[in-house]
């Protein structure tokens, strides 16, 4: 059975995006978090990264505040992940880390593969990856890469377009 056969009771929607992103498809990112709770979605994962993952993690707490059913698990590569960040980010990645359900580390520690294993288990089992992803030579490229590979569907913000609801697997 290939990880990313649909589950009927739980669909998984992923999230992926570069640390640069600034906010400017978050109506885009509403819509499509709105749209996939309204087909079943109820388990959203992020990676906790500066960017788009804290952006995509702050929809979905929103959107918890009337759907209380969500469920929002942060993947992240190891316990000090946050302990670079700027300090607006770490303050928005602590009051982030106050309202998620499940904690999953990478490591323990720090290791050059650490992302690359983060990225995995994000996409291991989702039906869905909701990425904001620019350059295809980026751990987020990468990302989108495997998920595409695995049959997830992945929808890609920055693109023209957006997203095709008949694309969806639920």
């Amino acid at each position: 059975m290939s990880v990313n056969t649909l589950n009927t009771d739980n669909k998984i929607v992923a999230f992926t995006g570069h640390r640069t992103y600034r906010g400017v498809a978050d109506r885009q990112l509403r819509e499509v978090v709105t749209h996939l709770y309204e087909q079943g979605a109820r388990t959203f994962r992020v990676g906790m990264a500066e960017g788009f993952d804290l952006h995509a993690a702050e929809v979905v707490i929103a959107l918890r505040e009337h759907h209380p059913d969500i469920t929002l698990e942060a993947y992240i590569p190891w316990p000090e992940f946050s302990r670079h960040f700027e300090p607006t980010e770490r303050t928005r990645y602590e009051q982030i880390m106050r309202e998620v359900t499940i904690i999953r580390y990478t490591a323990c520690n720090y290791s050059p593969e650490v992302f690359r294993h983060r990225n995995d288990m994000l996409v291991d089992g989702a039906n869905v990856l909701v990425a904001w992803c620019q350059r295809k030579r980026s751990g987020t490229g990468y990302t989108v890469s495997r998920a595409k590979r695995l049959g997830c569907t992945v929808i890609n913000l920055c693109e023209a377009g957006l997203f095709d609801t008949a694309q969806l697997p639920f």
